[in-house]
């Protein structure tokens, strides 16, 4: 009894040793103080993140999680499960965009910090009021935007909740030289530019999916060279008209998915899928009503990527993967998957197989 007191006391000391009083502007300019490196914590929403950012570590202070946006990719929740079971025992707090998110679960895990997305945050409205009110400090990041300035901050921020500023920092490091590298190789070539669609894939040939305006894979298309021809009509995200996406007439179409989807011929990309698999899939499209006198489809420009790989610090393999796409003499000397494989192999503590980028 006397040992497992002084133990307690032991670590309680430690943690305060450790842990000291730091304020923060989150991404909406919001001054939020807090003890860091925070004790407990829950992610609202890029969990992947933050394992890369705060090390695999992290989570053994994550104290609830909104897990859907992880399990939504089964494949890769289940090889981070079984490398950490643990991962499964983390309460969840619900969802924001259903209307399940939880407050009284939130207050009843006593956080010290509360990680939210930027459109979690906004979507709670006066929710964050009775949260503040129970004393939990609520820190916004966004990697949905997609833009290199939200990014770089969100990770920062990750890296002063978790205590691993110095690794945060390499990371957006090296996220910003991939995008400056990128911006200048586009600039110095000044090469024409070529119209570009996302769709997300998840519903099959027969139904047009979700495209992207100014962010996500919009953004990101962008990033990399393209004219987004869905940025006229989608602000975020959305579905076009079908006759507006033949009109456009893009160069290059890009078709992401998830390891799952809604159909025989819904897109599947990612942990465990089978190139032949994937690539089948993607030759679907090639049969859409009305795509055959698409450039993009003619002349044999379709690719396929993963969904789970945007909106994350991991998507700079992604915005190449898209500038090879587009340019893909300029930028033949880059390798897409093995820079997003790389990642993992740095960065995280499981090693994903599978499809993650794909050309016809």
């Amino acid at each position: 009894m006397v040992k497992s007191f002084v133990m307690l006391l032991f670590t309680l000391f430690v943690s305060a040793t450790w842990a000291g009083q730091v304020t923060v502007k989150d991404v909406l300019d919001r001054e939020v103080t807090f003890n860091a490196p925070a004790q407990r914590v829950i992610v609202g929403f890029y969990p992947e993140d933050y394992m890369a950012i705060g090390t695999e570590a992290a989570y053994d202070k994550v104290v609830g999680m909104s897990k859907y946006i992880w399990q939504a990719r089964p494949a890769n929740w289940e090889m981070y499960v079984k490398h950490r079971p643990s991962l499964e025992n983390i309460p969840g707090i619900g969802r924001v965009d259903t209307q399940t998110f939880s407050v009284e679960k939130v207050i009843s895990l006593n956080p010290d910090v509360l990680m939210l997305a930027d459109w979690q945050y906004k979507g709670l409205g006066t929710d964050i009021e009775r949260l503040e009110n129970a004393g939990i400090k609520i820190i916004v990041v966004d990697y949905n935007a997609q833009t290199l300035e939200r990014h770089i901050k969100s990770t920062e921020l990750i890296g002063v909740i978790t205590g691993q500023e110095k690794r945060a920092a390499a990371i957006a490091a090296e996220y910003k030289k991939t995008v400056e590298s990128i911006s200048k190789r586009l600039a110095d070539a000044n090469l024409p530019v070529p119209k570009v669609y996302t769709e997300f894939g998840a519903s099959g040939v027969q139904e047009l999916g979700f495209t992207f305006g100014k962010n996500m894979w919009g953004a990101i298309s962008t990033m990399a060279g393209g004219d987004n021809i869905s940025a006229p009509f989608v602000e975020w995200w959305g579905k076009l008209n079908p006759e507006q996406v033949i009109a456009s007439n893009p160069d290059v179409i890009v078709i992401t998915g998830y390891e799952t989807g809604k159909g025989s011929d819904s897109m599947l990309m990612g942990q465990g899928v089978d190139k032949a698999e994937a690539l089948k899939r993607l030759e679907g499209y090639k049969d859409r009503l009305g795509w055959s006198s698409i450039s993009a489809v003619k002349n044999n420009r379709l690719y396929g990527a993963y969904h789970g790989a945007c909106r994350t610090i991991l998507d700079a393999a992604m915005i190449e993967f898209y500038a090879k796409a587009m340019y893909p003499d300029l930028f033949a000397d880059l390798n897409p998957e093995q820079a997003y494989l790389d990642f993992y192999k740095k960065y995280l503590p499981v090693t994903p197989e599978g499809t993650f980028t794909l050309s016809l």
